[in-house]
């Protein structure tokens, strides 16, 4: 039987440590800021939103709340996240994905200052990680880390896997495991022998977006299972990538969804805006 990760409970108790030293940083070198932009009305992404906004007030952090309109030029975007850049009150930029199809994306992105990209997804970002250099990183990967770290879960020595190669979790996750001395394997849809790929690992860690595509059959008894997923089963309920309910009789650790990975992945938010506001003020 396996233990089930709690990851509400951690990021509770994370976010009660953070507002402590929001409220010191605050009354020494002022307020600090976080710029949140929203384009068009994807009801997913402004739930998302409402969450992060309601997240930082909860810890003292200030946000800057722009929501634009669908239609919105490349242009107006691109002027609004250079404003915000060169703005003193900011100490993060957070621009919500997906943007709109007819946006770039990249370019837009590009603009955030890598002091400023609290998500960790800069080049300049993404390389120190892969240097392992001290950066900011991806939230939910680093929120991932801290979750083993908290229950006493080294990844030295051990066989990692990682399935999934997005940008925001897949590789970066894979980086992490690596610079946390992980023999690590990242797997994808193209990936010879899946099943018996993820039957090797020691941590298999699920960033793939298919309800309960993992089953206990790709598990290895004892494995510790991080699933990243945010999926809806056959009857519109919440569920991840794993087939918890099976995959936890061969797990050793289990994260659940709702209430794994999820709530991490704000918390490391926050975090994140903090170190920002530390070393731009420093």
């Amino acid at each position: 039987m396996s233990v089930t990760i709690d990851g509400k409970s951690l990021a509770a108790k994370l976010r009660g440590e953070l507002k402590e030293k929001v409220s010191r940083f605050a009354a020494e070198k002022g307020e600090i800021g976080l710029a949140v932009v929203l384009v068009g009305e994807d009801p997913a992404s402004q739930v998302y939103v409402r969450n992060k906004i309601k997240a930082c007030e909860e810890a003292g952090i200030r946000s800057f709340s722009y929501h634009l309109p669908a239609e919105s030029r490349q242009a107006d975007v691109e002027a609004l996240v250079g404003e915000l850049a060169a703005s003193e009150k900011v100490d993060g930029i957070l621009v919500q994905l997906p943007l709109p199809k007819h946006l770039d994306e990249r370019k837009i992105l590009a603009l955030i200052p890598a002091e400023k990209d609290v998500d960790g997804f800069c080049a300049e970002n993404v390389g120190n990680l892969a240097m392992h250099r001290e950066t900011i990183v991806a939230c939910t990967p680093f929120g991932v880390m801290k979750m083993l770290e908290a229950y006493g879960i080294d990844p030295k020595g051990k066989r990692a896997v990682v399935l999934g190669r997005s940008n925001i979790v897949g590789k970066p996750m894979a980086m992490l495991l690596v610079n946390a001395d992980a023999t690590v394997t990242v797997c994808h849809s193209k990936t010879s022998g899946l099943k018996e790929v993820c039957a090797q690992a020691d941590i298999l860690v699920v960033a793939i977006g298919r309800a309960k595509f993992v089953t206990a059959d790709m598990v290895k008894q004892g494995a510790v299972v991080i699933d990243v997923g945010m999926d809806r089963d056959e009857n519109g309920k919440l569920c991840g990538d794993v087939d918890f309910e099976n995959v936890k009789e061969k797990a050793s650790y289990i994260t659940p969804v709702p209430g794994g990975v999820g709530p991490m992945t704000i918390t490391m938010l926050l975090y994140n805006t903090y170190i920002a506001a530390i070393r731009r003020r420093s």
